[in-house]
């Protein structure tokens, strides 16, 4: 794994609550639902999961791309996201994660459907876990992916964020 000899971070408030987004010299790395504060164990044990030895650094004008990206998306105002990632993961997780990202807004797709696209049509508990695992929620997707029967399952965030995003979008009844 190639060092990253730091990751900048920043916090946004948000229609869900703040966000904690992460970058490297590469891109996007992480977006965790809470300020620094609340979230610093969670991005500890994942930095060391990755075997990243690096400094974390608040650096708000770092971000700034990424938070306008995200602000205009809250506003209803961006459908898509036009940022470098940094996906750290294993090539399953990255498979999954990069499929995701096409599910276009507004749309949904179940963890069968992600199976069989990716030619792995049995795998729909490892797709769900690669899902759990995505690094940079909102960016990439996972919030459009849903139950076979069309069921709210599964959301890091918690399943009223997932559906906060899923109405934003317009792919589930208005927000009221």
């Amino acid at each position: 794994m190639t060092k990253r000899p730091h990751i900048y971070y920043a916090e946004m408030n948000s229609p869900i609550g703040t966000l904690t987004i992460g970058k490297s010299e590469r891109g996007i790395c992480f977006i965790e639902f809470g300020s620094m504060k609340d979230v610093c164990s969670v991005v500890d044990t994942w930095l060391k999961k990755c075997l990243m030895n690096v400094e974390l650094i608040n650096n708000e004008v770092e971000l700034q791309e990424a938070i306008q990206q995200l602000e205009e998306y809250f506003r209803g105002e961006r459908m898509s996201f036009d940022l470098p990632l940094d996906l750290v993961g294993t090539k399953f997780q990255i498979l999954v994660w990069n499929k995701v990202k096409e599910i276009y807004y507004g749309e949904t797709k179940s963890y069968k459907q992600i199976a069989t696209e990716i030619g792995a049509p049995k795998a729909v508990r490892a797709i769900g876990g690669a899902n759990n695992k995505n690094p940079i929620p909102i960016i990439i997707p996972c919030h459009r992916v849903i139950g076979t029967n069309g069921s709210m399952v599964g959301y890091g965030g918690g399943i009223d964020k997932k559906e906060y995003l899923l109405k934003l979008e317009g792919a589930i009844e208005k927000i009221s």
